[in-house]
């Protein structure tokens, strides 16, 4: 059996190159397409691989924006006297 993928396709861009919303969006179509079941499953296949590297993408792009949040630490009276770094709960 000979497969063979659409050569028309544009390549898309490296997930690494995307904005975090772009990546996103693009994670939420594949994500569409894959439970409609209709994709054929070599495209299936590369469709699945291009969402696991977005997703990591994303995931990576929220870990670091997180280390890069503080929040401020209040004293008495509740004026702030430092910061600590955040960690979601």
């Amino acid at each position: 059996m000979l497969c063979v993928m659409e050569q028309d396709a544009p390549t898309p861009p490296a997930s690494d190159t995307l904005s975090f919303e772009d990546a996103l969006r693009e994670l939420e179509g594949i994500v569409h397409k894959l439970e409609r079941g209709d994709v054929p499953l070599d495209e299936s296949i590369a469709l699945y691989a291009r969402g696991e590297a977005l997703r990591a993408q994303c995931q990576k792009r929220l870990a670091d924006a997180e280390a890069r949040i503080e929040k401020l630490t209040l004293g008495p009276g509740n004026i702030p006297v430092g910061t600590d770094s955040f960690h979601a709960d």
